[in-house]
């Protein structure tokens, strides 16, 4: 079983919907697979031009690491040479800031990543987590 483009789907929906809901600036989110291949992405009207690489790297980062881009941030200010050896290995690829959230099955099961980038890193963590528990997932923030 792999994360269906209808439930990509509804994880944006929601989280744009919740945008609108606390008044935040335009997103960009992006949902991977446990493969980390990009299901569906969208970006509003009116986000600025490196939105989608700060999403997709926010999102690349959990998935990469199980945890999310939350925590990452909080072991790169643990460990700034471990952390700077992740965004090494993965090309640049990782955002250790919050707004990348770990996507699990309700049986616990890795699922996929989801990576907000617009506003404040808390809320787009927030709009992110409200997107996959509305597609009936689990979201790993911790």
């Amino acid at each position: 079983m792999t994360l269906s483009l209808e439930q990509a789907r509804t994880i944006i929906r929601v989280a744009l919907e919740r945008r609108v809901e606390m008044g935040l600036r335009p997103l960009a989110v992006a949902v991977l697979d446990e493969r980390g291949a990009l299901v569906a992405y969208e970006q509003e009207d009116g986000s600025t031009l490196l939105r989608e690489r700060v999403a997709r790297g926010k999102a690349m980062g959990a998935l990469g690491m199980g945890m999310s881009s939350r925590r990452l941030g909080e072991m790169g200010n643990e460990r700034p040479m471990f952390m700077q050896a992740l965004i090494d290995a993965s090309g640049g690829q990782l955002v250790p800031v919050p707004g990348g959230v770990v996507v699990k099955t309700p049986e616990g099961h890795l699922f996929g990543a989801v990576g907000v980038s617009g506003d404040t890193s808390d809320k787009d963590e927030a709009v992110a987590v409200a997107g996959i528990e509305a597609a009936g997932l689990v979201a790993k923030v911790d």
